[in-house]
């Protein structure tokens, strides 16, 4: 006997959706074994996962998945972007604000009308097509550069500014590539009209984002359950970046700024527990995302292959315009880094006598870490397949989807293997500036320690035996530190009485880290790395606490 229709489509739509769950819990399956594997190789896992990908997406059979650009614009791209936000160094970052300028914007522009140059007399592409490719493939991927510079030990300030130019380059470039588009569809460009509107979509987004980034701040303190202020944290990229593109502005720059205003937050309005538990899941969070994105990087090619099939394009032209549109963007990178940190420097004496010019070496490594990732792969799948009169195609739409990926490949493979022995063939090596910011921290959290002890001793003598082993730990701390002298000047502290002079002490430490901070005499990154341990500390202390109980 047949089943009813009814019943069929329902049936069918079941297996349909159990299908689509069982592709994602194997793509999920596929990033922790390739992550796996790249760990124990020493290789970073973006690179494994593209190839995997790559291999996987070739498999006869499978299902294939498929991008939906705006899915991921609006799913992955909103927290890639909000928690590096959220690490970032306030005072490290507008430190170095020029270098990061220069290549998060001038050096986006200046590719994007190299590459329009190379695709023009080299592809045959018209103008506009051709800007539209190198507004694509112009901003080097966050999310790919911080998970292999995490790993290599360089100069601090190298990564302060790489990773500050990939935290903007994107707003650029894709404001940068909503205009090329816009002048392939309409046949009309205006420079002036994309200046004016380039600065009114860039401080669009950065309002939005400081004014999102003070509505969070106020609110989050104000939550109660544990639960409900861990969703708020991981909403709130999405509640940047919305209103942002709504109003026309950029999504990036409002997520960007909302992360770094709600960084400098943090340590006040969260308690050590929520501070441990929230940095957890969004570590966990960003290595899903990562994984998921670099494995559905590889696994696009099939299908962009499939789509050149009936084009004129013979495989060795293909590869060859991938070439060299990914060699024009890590040339025209090494040429654009050296004259922008050295020309400044010479016209200037002032500029070099307060910031000396960095060693050639340092200078090569920032201008080698170029790689490319999801932006650009999204951008590129992105593009209208019709023009507006719904007739024509998009002129080169799937060439610009192949090279873009054929420069992605390229760019993550070739310099992000060779990039580890790059760094040991230059002799580069960590400085050590944030060891002794680290070490100052930590003498003056000891001093205001021992401060709020003194006034602990006053307004509680029946905790002084205790308060005297206390006080006995910090000095053997001081010791260690190679501060020794019991005299030496502290910081002023406020000081209030509390039953637990163990977590007293802690709050002590705590206060001075972020005045210290807020002084500019050490970085968050430094705030962080100290303010995890108290936290750790005071973690044990309620576990302690809840096990006598």
């Amino acid at each position: 006997m047949k089943r009813p229709r009814a019943a069929r489509n329902w049936r069918d739509y079941a297996f349909s959706q159990m299908h689509d769950a069982e592709t994602v819990i194997g793509l999920l399956v596929a990033v922790a074994a390739v992550a796996w594997v790249a760990s124990r190789l020493k290789v970073p896992y973006p690179i494994l996962l593209v190839l995997a990908g790559l291999g996987i997406g070739f498999i006869p059979g499978l299902p294939r998945v498929e991008l939906r650009p705006d899915l991921l614009f609006l799913l992955f791209l909103p927290p890639l972007l909000y928690y590096p936000a959220l690490l970032t160094s306030w005072r490290d970052f507008k430190n170095n604000l020029r270098p990061i300028a220069l290549l998060s914007i001038g050096l986006v522009l200046f590719t994007t009308c190299a590459v329009a140059a190379v695709a023009h007399y080299v592809m045959g592409l018209a103008w506009a097509p051709g800007f539209v490719l190198g507004a694509i493939v112009s901003p080097p991927d966050a999310a790919a550069a911080t998970s292999i510079l995490q790993r290599l030990r360089i100069p601090r300030r190298v990564i302060t500014v790489l990773e500050g130019e990939s935290l903007v380059n994107d707003a650029s470039a894709l404001v940068a590539y909503r205009f090329a588009v816009k002048a392939v569809l309409a046949a009309t460009f205006s420079l002036w009209d994309a200046s004016f509107k380039f600065v009114l979509v860039a401080a669009g987004g950065i309002l939005t984002g400081y004014l999102v980034g003070h509505a969070i701040a106020w609110l989050r303190p104000k939550l109660r359950d544990h639960a409900v202020e861990g969703i708020v944290s991981l909403l709130t990229p999405f509640v940047a970046y919305l209103p942002a593109e709504w109003l026309g502005a950029s999504g990036v720059l409002a997520t960007v700024t909302a992360g770094i205003y709600i960084g400098r937050q943090v340590p006040r309005m969260t308690t050590p527990a929520q501070r441990l538990r929230l940095y957890a899941t969004w570590d966990s969070l960003i290595f899903l995302l990562n994984g998921v994105i670099f494995i559905l990087i590889g696994l696009q090619i099939p299908m962009i292959i499939g789509h050149l099939r009936t084009s004129h394009y013979g495989p060795r032209t293909l590869m060859l315009y991938a070439a060299c549109v990914a060699l024009t963007a890590v040339v025209v990178r090494i040429l654009w880094v050296y004259p922008a940190t050295y020309l400044p420097r010479w016209l200037f004496p002032k500029m070099r006598a307060r910031d000396p010019s960095p060693s050639p070496r340092t200078v090569f490594v920032v201008a080698w870490v170029g790689l490319r990732g999801i932006v650009s792969l999204a951008a590129a799948m992105a593009l209208p397949r019709f023009m507006p009169d719904g007739e024509r195609p998009f002129p080169a739409r799937d060439l610009i989807e192949f090279i873009t990926f054929g420069v992605i490949l390229a760019t993550l493979v070739l310099q992000g293997l060779t990039l580890p022995a790059v760094i040991r063939r230059l002799g580069l090596s960590a400085g050590r500036d944030g060891e002794h910011e680290e070490s100052f921290a930590r003498r003056q959290t000891a001093h205001a320690a021992l401060a709020r002890l003194e006034a602990l001793s006053v307004t509680d003598e029946a905790a002084a035996e205790y308060i005297g082993r206390a006080r006995q730990a910090y000095h053997e701390r001081l010791e260690v530190l190679g501060d020794s002298d019991d005299q030496t000047p502290v910081l002023p502290v406020a000081c209030r009485t509390m039953d637990d002079v163990r977590r007293h002490t802690l709050t002590a430490e705590r206060e001075m880290l972020i005045r210290l901070r807020d002084e500019g005499r050490i970085g968050d990154e430094v705030l962080r790395r100290i303010q995890q341990e108290l936290d750790l500390e005071e973690s044990r202390l309620a576990g302690a606490d809840s096990a006598t109980v």
